[in-house]
């Protein structure tokens, strides 16, 4: 099929007049200008036609919104259902399925009193994680937020390891001891979900470097893995931000920022919180391309990820993408999310990206209602499984408190013998010998 990718408009930084430009000739990259705005909370998504700039604060190229659904409808109708085959069409309908079960019932578990602390739920954002995720490779690696539960899942890591580390038992992919906002697998190249906005944004650049050091340095050349790195639209004024946009364009490396702009950073607007809330023009101040998609739309995500992971993969550099998006749910299972408009939160309902998926492709006669009926079905059996196992899991021994934490043998934690104090059973009533 042809790219879906000319459809999609990424903004590249522009040349310097002494200098050529930094990136290959690619029609899918070239620059647009357009009077495109920010289409924020009070607007409707749309393909902006291109007219000349009335804003002096429009003066650079400007992206538009990918629409590649839109685009190819206007050429064929036949055309759409090559955007992905019935396999595809159905490995994403089931990983968004999955994704948004696991969180309806990581809200029953939390108001029972099974999780415990922040619980931060990602309903209304599959669209973003299932259409980067699913198209990477195990080798690739992945760090994510505090809302991190969906992104583990999209990698692969089981639902009962997740669930049992909400119910911090045992049987957890961090034994335990991470809960909701710290969930990490090493089989899975998930290298964490972190609690403080930004945290996670310098190790996915370490993580680039490790694969770019490994082929460039190490000689290792079938070594061509990619980093995705998720973040909230609040975390676009921190500092770790920038300085890691600018190293990574700096050494060219094989990552992408996926910013998931769901126009709030708990309580605040997005709108009233920056100078510019368009967020993916910080991209080419840095030298790299930035690109605003429709997060509500895994077919745009997927289309606009697949050209910047490819890039990655190939050594051009990194890509900053901006998806729009949106949260079902107030910021964590204790917000009571009264501060949003509710004729906002009802307009991005309607946009559900799993109902929109749904419609697409039965529309398009990739899947019947009762082959989709019969993933939901599976994803419920699966989300219960998940659950009765987390409630059947050991809690964590005592000895394992202070695993992890002292690397000295013969530090606090561990002893001469090689053994944890913590074993002692004098330990707790704090008259081991230290």
């Amino acid at each position: 099929m042809s790219s879906a990718l000319s459809a999609i408009k990424i903004l590249q930084p522009l040349p310097l007049p002494t200098t050529t430009t930094r990136f290959p000739e690619n029609p899918v990259l070239e620059p647009l200008k357009s009077n495109s705005s920010f289409l924020g909370s009070t607007h409707k998504l749309r393909f902006n036609s291109l007219k000349p700039s009335s804003s002096s604060q429009r003066r650079s190229a400007v992206v538009a919104v990918s629409d590649v659904v839109k685009e190819k409808k206007l050429k064929s109708n036949s055309s759409l259902a090559n955007l992905i085959t019935k396999e595809e069409g159905l490995e994403l309908y089931e990983d968004m399925v999955l994704g948004r079960a696991f969180e309806d019932m990581c809200a029953q578990m939390y108001y029972r009193g099974k999780m415990f602390g922040f619980v931060h739920l990602y309903n209304g954002q599959e669209a973003v994680s299932t259409g980067f995720i699913k198209l990477l490779k195990k080798e690739d690696s992945v760090c994510s937020t505090y809302r991190d539960h969906v992104h583990a899942l999209s990698k692969g890591v089981p639902a009962r390891s997740v669930m049992s580390e909400l119910f911090g038992k045992a049987t957890g992919c961090c034994r335990g001891q991470g809960g909701s906002m710290h969930m990490f697998s090493k089989d899975h190249n998930l290298l964490g979900g972190f609690a403080f906005i930004g945290e996670g944004i310098p190790v996915a650049t370490g993580a680039a470097f490790t694969s770019k050091y490994k082929r460039e340095v190490l000689k290792q050349a079938d070594c061509d893995h990619v980093t995705l790195a998720f973040f909230g639209d609040g975390t676009c004024n921190n500092g770790q931000f920038f300085e890691c946009l600018n190293m990574a364009a700096l050494w060219k490396l094989p990552i992408v920022f996926v910013v998931e702009n769901n126009l709030w950073a708990i309580g605040m607007s997005h709108l009233r919180a920056t100078s510019d809330p368009e967020i993916w023009k910080k991209g080419p101040a840095f030298g790299m391309p930035g690109v605003h998609v429709d997060g509500m739309d895994v077919l745009k995500v997927r289309e606009v990820a697949k050209e910047a992971i490819t890039r990655a993969r190939r050594g051009e550099g990194p890509t900053l993408v901006e998806c729009e998006t949106y949260r079902f749910r107030g910021h964590s299972l204790a917000d009571p999310d009264e501060l949003r408009d509710p004729a906002e939160k009802a307009r991005y309902a309607a946009r559900d990206p799993i109902m929109a998926l749904k419609k697409y492709m039965t529309a398009n006669n990739l899947a019947s209602e009762a082959e989709l009926k019969a993933i939901d079905k599976k994803i419920d059996e699966l989300i219960e499984d998940a659950v009765e196992f987390a409630d059947a899991s050991p809690l964590p021994p005592r000895s394992q408190l202070l695993e992890n934490v002292f690397a000295d043998p013969k530090g606090f934690g561990i002893g001469p013998d090689g053994k944890y104090r913590c074993e002692d059973p004098k330990f707790t009533e704090g008259t081991a010998q230290v």
